[in-house]
C-alpha cells in the first residue's frame, strides 16, 4: 500500500493559498474563536446548518461566544465527557466526580453552574426540564458525533427551553456525507479506561439518500476508588437531501452504570494521604469491619427520537421544522444503614421480646420521565435583512418513586412497594423573533424578542415522605438588543444588552416553599480584531441579578447542588483572548478572565440567630480564570500542543467561611496528534485513506488539586446546652493526578 503526505489538517488548523492570498482559519483544539467570517447576506447556508440557525450566532453578531468544529473535536476525543473537552475556552471551570473526565462532569461558565446553562441539541433543548441540569454522562460519546459546538457566554441569544444564565451550548450533530466512509477508533489508558467507536455513512444514494450512525462503547474504572463507568451509546441517522429540502431521522441513545462518587472526601487527612477514598457504599457488618455494597450505582438510560425538515423555498425563504420525543429511566441504588423504619412508612416489628424500629435495607430511587417538543421556525434574509421567527411547544411527564429491595428486616414491606411516589408535570410555550439589520455599510443592528409561558406542577409525597406540591404557572418577557459596528476589515466593536428569566428547579422547589424565579440583566461590551496572522478580542460583561439562584454550597442526598434566592447580586468582568501565530511552526492561543462577582447583601442563620455577612463573594466564582495552547506544528501531519489551565481561589458558600475555600490551581496537558495518510492513485483508492494516532497526558506535572466540593452549616443545640453552635464541614472531589490517554482511528 502506497502512502504519501498530503497537505491536511490534523485538528483544524488549515493553510490555503490562493492568487497570492494567504488565509488562516484558527480552529484548534481550543477553539478559543468563533471559525466563521462574516458572511454576505445573501450567501446559501448549508440546509444542516438550518438545523441550528434559530439558536446561533453569526461571526459579526454582537454577541459573545466560540466555536468548535469537528476536526478540533476529534483532536482530544478519547473518551473523556463534552465538558472536559471544552475545559480551554474562556471563563469555563470543569469536574468530574470520579476524577478523570470519564462519568458525571460538570461545567461552569463565568462561574455560574450548571442548571443556568441551556444546552440544545438540533435546536431541540437537553437539558432536564425539572431540574434544569444537564447530565453529560447521558451523551457518553457524543462528541464523535458532532458536526459542531458553539459556546455563547452570558444570556446570548433567544433559544428553546429554560433560558441561559451563563452560558448556552447548541451543538450540531453530524452533517449530511455525499461520500461513503466508515471509522474504527480505539483509545486506552489510565485507570483501566477504554473507548471504542465504530461510525460509518453510506454516502449520498442516488444523491439523494444517506444512511449514517455510530455505536460505542467507553468503560473505566476511575481516578476515585470504585468510580467505576460502564457507558454504552449509540447515534443513528437517515437523511433526504435535495438542493432544497432536507428530511432527518435522527435517534441517539446512551445507556450508563457508574458506581457513585458524589459523597466527596470530608475527611482532610484522607484528602492528603488517601486522595482517592470513596464513601460510597460504606457500610460496617456485624462484626463491626468496613465493607461497601457493590452495586451503589447510578444507573439510567435515556433515549431521544428526533425529526427534522429544512426547506429552502428561494433564495430569501427557508423554514425548519422538528419533532422531538425523550424517553428516560433509571434510578440510583443505595444501602443505608440502620434506617428508621418511620422514614419509609414501615411498622415496628417485634423479635424475642425486642421492638425493632430499625434495619439495614437497599433502596432505588427512580426517575421515568417522557419529554415531548415541537419546534417551528422561519427565516427571511436579503441583503440588509436576516429575520428568523418562529416558537416551541415542550412538554414533560416525570414520575419519581422509591423502593426497598432488600431489608435485614423487612416489616410490612413488599418489594413492588413504593415508599414514596409524586410526579413532576411541566408545559413550556415559546414564541421569538429575532433579526440583525444592516444600517448602512459599518453599523448593523440585532434584536431579539422572547415570550415563554411556564406551567409547572408537582403532586405527591418526596423522598422524605413529605407532602411535595408545586403549582406555579410563569410568564416571562425576555428583549434583547445589540449594536456592531465594523471600523474597517479587522476591527468591529459591538455593544448588547439581554435580559433573561428563569423559573427555579424542582430541586428548588423542594429545598424552599418561597423560591422566587431569578432576573438577569446582561451587558456586553466587545471589540474584535482579526487579521491573516493575529486575531484578539476583548469583552467586558456586566451581568445584573435580582434573585439569581446562588449555589449555597451544600447538596443534596442525591448529590446535586442546593440552591438559594441572593437577594441583589451582580458579576462584573473583562475577557481577553488572542490567537498568534509567531513563528512559521509555532502559535499561541491565551485567554484570561478577570471578574468580580459579589452579593451584594448575604443573610444568613449562623450560632442560632439571622447574621448579616455584608458584601460577599458568589459562591463558586473565582475571579481569575486563565487558559493558553502552545501549538507545534512541524508539517500538516503532526501536531503538539501544550494546553495550560489556571482557575483562582474561590469559595464554595457565599459567606466566605475560610473552610469552604478551593484552592488556585495550574495544571497543563499536552496533546499529540499523527495522521498517517494513504493516497490513491490512477489504478486503483486506497482501502484504508487515513490512520490517526492520538495521544493526551493529562496533569503533565502530577498537580494535587481540588477542582469542586459542597459545603454546610448545621446547628449543634445539645454539646452546650442553653448555646446554639454553627458547626460547618466541607467536602472535595479530588481530581486526577498524571494520567494519560492514547488512541488510534482508522478512517476507511
Amino acid at each position: 500500500m502506497k502512502f504519501l503526505f498530503k497537505k491536511k489538517s490534523v485538528c483544524g488548523w488549515q493553510h490555503y493559498q490562493k492568487v497570492g492570498l494567504f488565509t488562516i482559519f484558527l480552529t484548534t483544539s481550543v477553539g478559543v474563536f468563533s471559525q466563521e467570517k462574516p458572511q454576505d447576506s445573501t450567501q446559501l447556508e448549508t440546509l444542516d446548518e438550518v438545523l441550528v440557525r434559530s439558536v446561533r450566532v453569526k461571526a459579526d453578531s454582537p454577541i459573545t461566544h466560540s466555536n468548535l468544529t469537528k476536526e478540533a473535536i476529534e483532536a482530544r476525543n478519547l473518551g473523556q465527557d463534552i465538558p472536559i473537552l471544552l475545559n480551554y475556552l474562556p471563563s469555563v471551570v470543569t469536574t468530574s466526580d470520579a476524577g478523570a473526565g470519564v462519568g458525571y462532569t460538570g461545567i461552569r461558565v463565568r462561574g455560574i453552574n450548571a442548571q443556568s446553562t441551556n444546552v440544545t441539541i438540533n435546536g431541540i433543548p437537553y437539558n432536564d426540564a425539572e431540574s434544569l441540569g444537564t447530565f453529560w454522562v447521558n451523551l457518553n460519546d457524543f462528541a464523535s458525533s458532532i458536526e459542531s459546538l458553539q459556546l455563547q457566554r452570558g444570556v446570548g441569544t433567544s433559544t428553546n427551553g429554560s433560558g441561559a444564565f451563563g452560558a448556552s451550548i447548541n451543538v450540531l450533530t453530524d452533517a449530511v456525507s455525499e461520500q461513503a466512509y466508515a471509522e474504527l477508533a480505539n483509545s486506552f489508558g489510565s485507570y483501566n479506561t477504554r473507548k471504542h467507536t465504530l461510525k460509518f455513512s453510506t454516502g449520498l444514494l442516488q444523491d439523494k439518500i444517506e444512511f449514517a450512525g455510530r455505536f460505542s462503547n467507553i468503560k473505566s474504572d476511575g481516578y476515585i476508588d470504585r468510580a467505576t463507568s460502564d457507558l454504552k451509546s449509540y447515534f443513528l441517522q437517515g437523511s433526504y437531501k435535495t438542493a432544497n429540502t432536507l428530511i432527518k431521522a435522527i435517534t441517539f441513545s446512551g445507556k450508563e452504570i457508574t458506581y457513585q462518587s458524589w459523597n466527596g472526601l470530608e475527611d482532610l487527612e484522607k484528602l492528603k494521604n488517601d486522595r482517592t477514598y470513596n464513601t460510597a457504599g460504606q457500610y460496617t457488618d456485624e462484626n463491626g469491619t468496613i465493607r461497601f455494597y457493590e452495586n451503589e450505582v447510578d444507573n439510567y438510560q435515556q433515549d431521544h427520537y428526533q425529526l427534522h425538515w429544512n426547506q429552502r423555498f428561494n433564495n430569501v425563504w427557508s423554514t425548519n421544522m422538528a419533532l422531538n420525543y425523550t424517553a428516560g429511566r433509571g434510578y440510583f441504588e443505595q444501602y443505608k444503614e440502620d434506617a428508621d423504619f418511620a422514614d419509609y412508612g414501615l411498622n415496628p416489628i417485634t423479635i424475642g421480646g425486642e421492638t425493632i424500629t430499625e434495619t439495614d435495607l437497599v433502596r432505588r430511587r427512580w426517575l421515568d420521565n417522557d419529554f415531548y417538543v415541537i419546534n417551528a421556525n422561519a427565516n427571511y434574509k436579503n441583503n440588509n435583512v436576516d429575520v428568523n421567527f418562529g416558537g416551541s411547544y415542550s412538554y414533560y411527564d416525570g414520575s419519581h418513586f422509591g423502593e426497598i429491595i432488600w431489608a435485614q428486616f423487612a416489616s410490612n414491606s413488599r418489594n413492588t412497594d413504593r415508599y414514596y411516589d409524586n410526579t413532576g408535570l411541566k408545559t413550556d410555550i415559546n414564541f421569538f423573533g429575532k433579526g440583525t439589520f444592516k444600517l448602512n455599510e459599518k453599523l448593523s443592528l440585532f434584536a431579539d424578542l422572547q415570550l415563554r409561558l411556564v406551567d409547572y406542577e408537582v403532586n405527591g409525597l418526596n423522598s422524605d415522605r413529605a407532602l411535595f406540591q408545586v403549582n406555579e404557572n410563569y410568564t416571562f418577557f425576555n428583549p434583547k438588543a445589540g449594536l456592531n459596528y465594523r471600523l474597517n476589515t479587522a476591527n468591529s466593536l459591538y455593544v448588547s444588552y439581554a435580559r433573561a428569566n428563569r423559573e427555579p428547579s424542582r430541586d428548588d422547589f423542594e429545598n424552599n416553599t418561597k423560591v422566587k424565579p431569578e432576573q438577569l440583566n446582561d451587558f456586553e461590551l466587545g471589540w474584535r480584531h482579526d487579521n491573516k496572522t493575529f486575531r484578539f478580542n476583548a469583552n467586558m460583561y456586566y451581568m445584573l441579578y435580582n434573585e439569581q439562584l446562588v449555589l449555597t454550597g451544600n447538596i443534596d442526598q442525591s448529590g446535586n447542588p442546593i440552591r438559594t434566592n441572593s437577594g441583589e447580586s451582580y458579576r462584573l468582568g473583562v475577557e481577553l483572548e488572542a490567537a498568534v501565530q509567531i513563528a512559521k511552526k509555532w502559535r499561541v492561543q491565551p485567554s484570561v478572565t478577570w471578574s468580580s462577582n459579589k452579593n451584594k447583601e448575604t443573610i444568613t442563620e449562623f450560632n442560632g440567630s439571622l447574621v448579616n455577612f455584608g458584601k460577599t463573594a458568589i459562591s463558586f466564582s473565582p475571579e481569575w480564570i486563565a487558559s493558553n495552547a502552545l501549538t507545534f506544528q512541524p508539517n500538516n501531519n503532526l501536531q503538539l500542543t501544550l494546553l495550560s489551565k489556571y482557575v483562582g481561589d474561590q469559595f464554595m458558600s457565599n459567606t466566605e467561611a475560610e473552610a469552604s475555600k478551593l484552592d488556585s490551581y495550574f495544571i497543563n496537558d499536552l496533546s499529540l496528534n499523527y495522521e498517517l495518510l494513504f493516497h490513491s492513485n490512477e489504478d486503483s483508492k486506497p482501502f484504508l485513506k487515513s490512520i490517526l494516532f492520538s495521544g493526551l497526558v493529562n496533569n503533565l506535572f502530577n498537580v494535587k488539586y481540588v477542582s469542586n466540593g459542597y459545603y454546610y452549616t448545621y446547628d449543634d443545640t445539645w454539646s452546650n446546652p442553653g448555646q446554639v453552635a454553627s458547626i460547618e464541614g466541607a467536602g472535595f472531589y479530588p481530581q486526577a493526578t498524571t494520567n494519560f490517554l492514547i488512541g488510534m482511528t482508522l478512517k476507511f
